[in-house]
Formats: structure tokens, C-alpha cells, sequence
């Protein structure tokens, strides 16, 4: 039986594999609810940087427990340079609420940096270098496949949106459309975005980072009706295809 989502022992459960990993860990905010935590490692002189995020949505817990899973299997390659944020939010993880415990959904106060999460988070992610890659874990109540965005401000890989489709293939089948998530499709389980928001003061994460430079982002979706053991292995063997096609 896989373990079920635990708030705060998933945090403590993170930062003891992590530092077997020789990750550094910062506290990047103290909430009332535990810390917004990063950890970082980083690789040899101009090694990519990746940066993966993941429960900005308190009741979307295969993205943390994939992040964990992924730490505990040894996948982030030591030629790169590694951000990671596995729960961004503390309080609707420890509540199971999408937003955090004053109700506000982070992953659109990107632009505002209304909440002290994301006004916090976002000093953190303008702090250092931009990422060369962005890797988002999230899930949708609504769908019944798994899809994902890709923000891409370089060249097309199509190829490259077939393997991470494939990836997951014994896991759950591609979205269909002809629209997810209220958007257009560039095929089945695939939605390729501008960078530019929906809705143009509600940034989420992916808009932000795009707009400090960031070239290259996708935000995985796994659907929350199926079971989490499922979600959990789309995300990790997702994430471990699309970084095989990484330069490092």
C-alpha cells in the first residue's frame, strides 16, 4: 500500500534524503504551518540549471511525494545545478486545501505578490541565476488523463512531447481535446502556451519564471481522481525522460 500524503513528516522525510543527496537546504519563509523550504545543489562550472517545484497546491500531493521519490532513487543528475521547492505551500498542505490557509490560490499571485508565500518565494527566484529549465508537478480534479504545458521561448521539439507522453503511457492515457483546461491543444495530452498569462494580473509560477527569462518550462498534470501510487509514478518517470533529454 503506497504511504499516504503526511504533513510535516513529508518535510522531514524530504530534508534527511535530500541531505544524504549533499543537497544545502534555506528556509525561505517561516510559516505557522512549517517552513517554505528550498534545497539546492549544485553541479560543475556551467551546468544547466533545473528547477523543480512542486505543492504550490495543498491538495495536490503526488507532486511532493514524486519529488521525494525522485530524491530517494538518486535522479538528479550531479552534472546539473538543482533547485528544488517540494511544498511551496505549507498551510494548504497541512490543510488539503488547494489555496493556503488564508484562502488565497498561490499559483496566481505571481504578478501581484499579494501573499507572503509568493512574495517570498518570488525574492528567492530572482535572487540567482535564471533556470535553464523549469519543471512544475501539479494535478486536476477535472481531467481523467494526464497532459502537460510547455512553455518553450526556443527551438521545437515536438519529438520531445512524444517521450514525456510516452513516459506515462502505462500510467494513464493522453488528455483528449480538442481543449484542456480551457485551452487549445497541439495534440492529445499537450498544451503548448504562450508566455503570457490567462488572465494578465493572475500569474502563475510558470508566467513569472518565463518572464525572467526562463526558456524552457513544463508543468506535468496528473488527474487526482486516480490512485496517488499512479500519480506518483507518471510524475517521477516523466520528470526522468525529459532530463535524458537534457544537454548536461
Amino acid at each position: 500500500m503506497f504511504a499516504p500524503f503526511q504533513w510535516p513528516h513529508f518535510l522531514d522525510e524530504f530534508a534527511k534524503q535530500a541531505a544524504e543527496q549533499g543537497f544545502v537546504s534555506e528556509v525561505i519563509l517561516n510559516t505557522e504551518d512549517g517552513p517554505l523550504m528550498a534545497w539546492e545543489r549544485k553541479g560543475k562550472d556551467g551546468a544547466p540549471l533545473i528547477y523543480l517545484s512542486a505543492g504550490i497546491h495543498g491538495d495536490e500531493p503526488a507532486g511532493p511525494l514524486a519529488t521525494l521519490e525522485l530524491m530517494k532513487t538518486g535522479a538528479f543528475s550531479e552534472d546539473a545545478h538543482w533547485l528544488i521547492c517540494p511544498a511551496i505551500n505549507p498551510g494548504g498542505l497541512a490543510l488539503g486545501t488547494r489555496e493556503n490557509r488564508q484562502g488565497h490560490d498561490l499559483n496566481r499571485d505571481y504578478f501581484r505578490h499579494e501573499t507572503l508565500e509568493v512574495a517570498a518565494h518570488a525574492r528567492w527566484l530572482s535572487r540567482d541565476r535564471v533556470p535553464d529549465v523549469f519543471v512544475s508537478l501539479h494535478e486536476d480534479w477535472e481531467s481523467e488523463g494526464f497532459y502537460f504545458y510547455e512553455i518553450n521561448l526556443g527551438e521545437d521539439e515536438p519529438d520531445r512531447a512524444d517521450s514525456l507522453l510516452s513516459s506515462v503511457a502505462p500510467y494513464f492515457k493522453a488528455e483528449l481535446g480538442p481543449e484542456i483546461d480551457g485551452h487549445d491543444i497541439r495534440e492529445p495530452g499537450w498544451i503548448y502556451h504562450c508566455a503570457e498569462a490567462d488572465l494578465p494580473d493572475e500569474w502563475p509560477e510558470a508566467i513569472f519564471l518565463a518572464k525572467q527569462g526562463c526558456s524552457l518550462s513544463f508543468t506535468f498534470e496528473t488527474p487526482s481522481k486516480a490512485l496517488l501510487e499512479k500519480r506518483v509514478s507518471a510524475h517521477a518517470a516523466c520528470f526522468r525522460v525529459l532530463m535524458n533529454q537534457i544537454e548536461f
